[in-house]
């Protein structure tokens, strides 16, 4: 139970699985990770050093995108802008990263309350002047279910005209939107996506497929039902998918519950099917591969999860894994693609 194993004795419980790396040479842009001094959403911190760890384990991570974790948030002003101290931090961070040798956040997705309208633009701005040209665009959870440890945020409704008002600026202004929702709420993606579509949207985490709580040994029934939604959903051009938050619990195979962590071939074969699902109904060209690190570190090291990706990715041309390892992502965050 890697809950109670913070640090390094959840290091040592990582490192009972070693692999080689598959193709070492694949250029890979992470686009979603996080970092945080404290203990964050894990139990125990984790650092650009923890990070830099990770990324330099063996996989050819020439870049990442870090994104918004409610991390050194600003303790005074304006409570609207208080998550522009998350953007100073990590700015102050990815510069400092340029010269470590390790893996470069090449771009930066910070937290804005869009439920404020048209007001959130004066957020907008103030995180554009804290991002020190990496700032991309904002994400403001909108997950939520009646199941208790999945409550989520008491953000707002997908449907309050504010919220989509806002989510317009977003876009207006050149920046991209990320949403983190579960499973259950998918039939209101395609309705954000179709009232704002001049807003690229990233959808995280495979659309959030649960398998805990009410959700446990239902992954049949829900998968039909995530089918049915992910078509619906790629159906609108501005939606972008990440293929990812794999080794979370909240997705039903509790690997941080095992003496070992997942293996890539567990993770394979568990996922398989719907994330090349994913790949068929949008395109490889609106796909992207994510660590979610460290949140997914919870139940898999940062070699076996890629691994697993490129199993998973086996079939696909060269100019499908540019896009799913690295061009996807650059589209979606305006960073120089691969060619």
């Amino acid at each position: 139970m890697t809950e109670d194993k913070p640090g390094k004795t959840h290091e040592e419980w990582i490192s009972k699985v070693v692999e080689e790396v598959l193709e070492p040479e694949l250029p890979i842009l992470d686009p979603h990770h996080h970092l945080w001094l404290d203990e964050g959403h894990t139990g125990w911190p984790y650092t650009i050093n923890d990070f830099h760890m990770d990324t330099g384990s063996g996989h050819n991570i020439v870049g990442t995108v870090f994104l918004e974790c409610h991390a050194e948030y600003r303790q005074d002003g304006p409570i609207h802008l208080q998550s522009v101290g998350e953007i100073e931090f990590v700015a102050e961070i990815a510069e400092a990263s340029v010269a470590s040798q390790g893996a470069e956040i090449k771009a930066i997705q910070g937290n804005a309350d869009v439920s404020l309208g048209a007001a959130v633009e004066e957020v907008l701005e103030a995180h554009e002047t804290a991002g020190r040209g990496r700032f991309r665009g904002v994400r403001y959870i909108t997950a939520k279910d009646d199941h208790p440890p999945l409550a989520g945020y008491a953000n707002a409704a997908m449907d309050d005209p504010l919220y989509l008002e806002g989510v317009r600026r977003v876009g207006a202004l050149g920046y991209t939107y990320d949403m983190m929702v579960y499973h259950p709420q998918l039939s209101e993606i395609a309705d954000v996506a179709r009232s704002c579509p001049d807003t690229p949207i990233v959808l995280d985490h495979l659309g959030g497929i649960l398998g805990t709580g009410p959700y446990k040994d239902r992954r049949d029934e829900i998968l039909e039902y995530w089918k049915t939604q992910m078509a619906d959903i790629a159906s609108c051009g501005n939606v972008f998918l990440k293929l990812g938050g794999i080794g979370m619990p909240m997705m039903g195979f509790r690997w941080d519950k095992r003496d070992r962590p997942a293996s890539s071939l567990e993770l394979a074969e568990a996922w398989t099917d719907p994330i090349q699902y994913a790949i068929e109904v949008f395109g490889a060209d609106r796909c992207m591969f994510e660590s979610n690190f460290p949140v997914d570190k919870r139940g898999v090291g940062y070699v076996p999860l890629w691994n697993s990706f490129k199993l998973i990715a086996a079939g696909c041309s060269a100019e499908e894994k540019r896009d799913l390892f690295h061009n996807t992502a650059a589209r979606a965050y305006r960073l120089p693609l691969l060619t």
